[in-house]
C-alpha cells in the first residue's frame, strides 16, 4: 500500500508547493536522481526577478515538481517530485544564487503539459486556469496552489522512490 509523503514543513501544515522547469538536455531527473548526498543539487543560473523571487521564498521541505520543457509538446511535462532541503543562498556572481533540491521521486505516469490545459479548459481543478505554468508559460520557478498540486499527483499516478514501495505527493 502506498503511503503518503510528509516531509517536515508538511507535517507542521506550512508547507508550499513550486514547479521547477528544466531543459532536460541540460538537467534532466535523471540528473537529478543521480546527483551526490542522495540526489542533491543546487537549483541555479536562474535571471528571471520573479523566479528568483520564487526561489527566495521557498523553505526547507516545501516540495517542487520537477518539469521537463522542451522544444516539443511531447517533452513538456512534469516527471517527478523534489523538494528544498537548503534554503536560498547566495552563490558564485555568475549565477547569483540558489536553493538545492533533494529528488523525492520519479512519477509512475509523466503528466503531460496538454493535460494540464485541457484540465484548465474544462475548468476542472480549482485555480488551474490562473496557474502560472499557463499563464506565463516562460517563467522557469512559480508556485504551484494546492488543489493544481493534488490533481497533478493524482494523474502522476504517485511516485516511486528509489529503492522503496510506491508513494503519493
Amino acid at each position: 500500500m502506498a503511503k503518503k509523503a510528509t516531509p517536515n514543513a508538511a507535517a507542521a501544515g506550512n508547507c508550499k508547493y513550486w514547479l521547477l522547469k528544466t531543459e532536460p538536455g541540460e538537467w534532466s531527473w535523471s540528473d537529478q536522481a543521480r546527483a551526490p548526498g542522495g540526489g542533491v543539487a543546487p537549483w541555479d543560473g536562474v535571471r528571471n526577478r520573479q523566479a528568483i523571487n520564487s526561489l527566495r521564498a521557498m523553505r526547507e521541505g516545501d516540495r517542487c515538481l520537477f518539469y521537463h520543457s522542451g522544444a516539443g509538446a511531447a517533452s513538456r511535462r512534469v516527471v517527478g517530485v523534489v523538494e528544498v532541503a537548503r534554503e536560498w543562498y547566495e552563490g558564485e556572481a555568475a549565477s547569483g544564487g540558489a536553493v538545492d533540491v533533494r529528488a523525492v521521486g520519479e512519477f509512475r505516469r509523466p503528466v503531460a503539459l496538454g493535460d494540464i490545459k485541457k484540465a484548465a479548459g474544462g475548468g476542472e481543478v480549482e485555480g488551474m486556469r490562473e496557474f502560472a505554468l499557463l499563464r506565463q508559460p516562460r517563467l522557469s520557478v512559480m508556485p504551484v496552489p494546492a488543489k493544481v498540486w493534488d490533481w497533478i499527483c493524482e494523474m502522476g499516478g504517485g511516485f516511486v522512490q528509489d529503492g522503496e514501495d510506491e508513494d503519493e505527493c
